[in-house]
């Protein structure tokens, strides 16, 4: 029984006793004053107990509308709680949810989403072509079903992501699709940590001929090197040029050789307290300009005391710091700063230069491979071994503005915050 069923019945009696009280006004105005009679008394009788009967109905129908009151308050209380779960789930969930209706326009975005992607709330309403970017626009423009796919994405801001996805239709109690259901997951970290592993399994192989390589081409330099010696002690003034031209080279092919071994058998590092404000600073001071003024800006005050190996640290410091100058030939600025991101310390070098080409950013870690003139293509490569030895990682991203490394390095080789 429903309140305005109640509510029927209320008027209903109302209107009884109104007819009733109305017919005994009645009767008393045509005459009928006679003295209370038996039959008189027997219909005020009558009357006290339709009465009585009547408010007695009231009363339970009273009851009632309050029972089912309280049944629709408590009803409404488990619904608001039941939507108020369903929100806290949809919002705590780790992978990005966003909903679309049939005229592919977003109806919900979960936090989640819009931290991945950069997003604000704003974007609920808008198209999808809107919002995001290639191929995630083209993906949902198909409405194709995707159980499991994985696509390299560009976000608004221009930052670089990996994301693992599905999509589905979206069907009410029904079975009727009402729109569609994009979900998906930031796989960047985990890709990088992948190439990482990959690129490490590859140094370690070509470390192991370079090793040997090394080892065999050092003993003929000795030879070559100490014959140029006596050479240049009896050598005529005319070809003295030449065998110091000789001797330099020699000098030059003593380095490469020094790289492959620094490369192919890195040394264990000794762990210390390396302060890093000082370190990049001496590192920094260090750097040969060029003919062009190269200006470095490091933010020494956030740099903490680490446990590393300072001559290791130093090394690659002092490489990413030259390799950044020589990215500027006209001159620029060299930028270093660091941060915590979450249990991990982030140290980035950044140069003004022309960037790094796209085709060739996979490959700027391997040995052997460098675009200058008379690099040995080792040196990244090397700094690449002495971070991964301290237990950390190092990644660039580049644009025609300039290049930024990231080194990280775990929360547990701080010593002392800064």
């Amino acid at each position: 029984m429903d309140v305005q069923h109640i509510q029927f019945l209320l008027l209903t009696a109302i209107s009884l006793l109104i007819l009733l009280i109305m017919f005994f006004i009645i009767r008393n105005l045509l005459g009928y004053h006679k003295k209370k009679t038996e039959q008189e008394q027997k219909d005020a009788t009558q009357v006290g107990f339709v009465v009585d009967t009547f408010h007695e109905l009231v009363s339970k129908l009273k009851e009632k509308e309050r029972e089912l009151e309280g049944l629709k308050s408590r009803a409404e209380e488990r619904a608001s709680s039941i939507e108020v779960y369903n929100e806290n789930i949809f919002q705590s969930v780790p992978s990005g949810v966003v909903s679309f209706g049939q005229d592919l326009r977003i109806t919900r975005m979960n936090s989640a989403a819009l931290r991945i992607l950069g997003l604000r709330e704003e974007v609920l309403g808008k198209d999808h072509a809107e919002v995001f970017q290639s191929p995630l626009r083209e993906m949902i423009a198909g409405r194709t079903i995707m159980e499991r796919a994985e696509t390299a994405y560009t976000d608004s801001s221009g930052r670089r992501l990996w994301i693992g996805l599905a999509l589905s239709p979206l069907k009410d109690r029904s079975g009727s699709v009402i729109g569609h259901l994009l979900v998906f997951t930031d796989l960047t970290e985990l890709k990088a940590f992948q190439s990482q592993n990959e690129l490490r399994d590859r140094l370690s192989t070509l470390g192991e001929m370079s090793a040997g390589i090394a080892h065999e081409l050092r003993n003929p330099m000795g030879v070559i090197s100490g014959y140029t010696k006596i050479l240049s002690r009896k050598v005529d003034e005319p070809l003295r040029p030449a065998v110091e031209a000789i001797a330099r080279e020699i000098d030059v092919m003593n380095r490469i050789i020094t790289d492959f071994l620094t490369f192919a058998r890195p040394a264990e590092p000794v762990f210390g307290s390396v302060d890093l404000g000082a370190l990049v600073t001496g590192s920094a001071e260090m750097l040969d300009n060029g003919p062009h003024k190269v200006v470095v800006r490091a933010d020494t005050t956030c740099l903490p005391v680490i446990r590393a190996d300072e001559v290791m640290i130093r090394q690659a410091m002092t490489n990413l710091i030259q390799n950044a100058a020589e990215a500027m030939p006209e001159g620029g600025e060299i930028r270093i700063a660091c941060a915590m991101n979450g249990e991990k310390l982030v140290l980035s070098i950044a140069d003004t230069g022309h960037g790094i080409p796209e085709s060739i950013r996979d490959r700027i870690f391997l040995p052997f491979y460098t675009t200058k003139e008379r690099g040995t293509g080792l040196g990244l490569a090397i700094v690449h071994n002495i971070i991964v030895s301290h237990g950390g990682s190092i990644r660039a991203e580049s644009s025609p503005e300039g290049t930024v490394f990231y080194i990280t390095l775990p929360k547990e080789m701080i010593l002392k915050s800064a």
